[in-house]
């Protein structure tokens, strides 16, 4: 076992563990953050997506060893960011979720897209969202909302708002 330090959701932690311990059982037994799923456990499905320093990845394939150092942030970490917030509305706008057991990665997918592409073609979601595996077959939704996302303004919440007035 060994000591790794690195930044979950803007704070810094630190946990020991194999070195080979993945990432999303670190998340999701050591740190408690249980918004991050299991799905496959062989980096396939997506339900485990996670931002590492800022891109969206596969937390069950990526070993603790790893991220030492890094910037993680998981579902709970969107939080107050006004991108991630669009997406949530767009969700419940356009009705995406049934089961809702890949939603947290499927979000997590989108936010980064959107981040790194504010304006994405069907094309260019299609791509983004490739590796996020949805039982109920809800894709069409999920482009909807990643376009009504995109379209809509990114304000500061407004727990933001107070925060940056007082």
């Amino acid at each position: 076992m060994a000591v790794y330090s690195f930044t979950v959701n803007n704070k810094p932690v630190q946990v020991d563990a194999e070195p080979d311990m993945p990432l999303l059982w670190v998340i999701r037994d050591l740190l408690g953050l249980k918004g991050t799923k299991f799905g496959c456990g062989i980096a396939q499905c997506g339900a485990c997506t996670v931002h590492l320093a800022g891109s969206a990845v596969r937390s069950c394939g990526i070993p603790v060893s790893e991220v030492a150092g890094q910037k993680i942030t998981t579902i709970e970490g969107l939080a107050g960011n006004p991108q991630a917030e669009n997406v949530q509305k767009a969700w419940i706008e356009q009705q995406v979720p049934q089961c809702g057991y890949c939603q947290s990665g499927q979000i997590m997918s989108a936010v980064a897209l959107l981040h790194r592409n504010p304006k994405p073609t069907d094309a260019e979601i299609d791509v983004a969202m490739q590796g996020n595996i949805c039982r109920c077959g809800t894709y069409d939704r999920i482009r909807k909302a990643i376009h009504k996302a995109a379209a809509m303004p990114s304000h500061p919440t407004s727990l933001q708002k107070s925060l940056t007035h007082s």
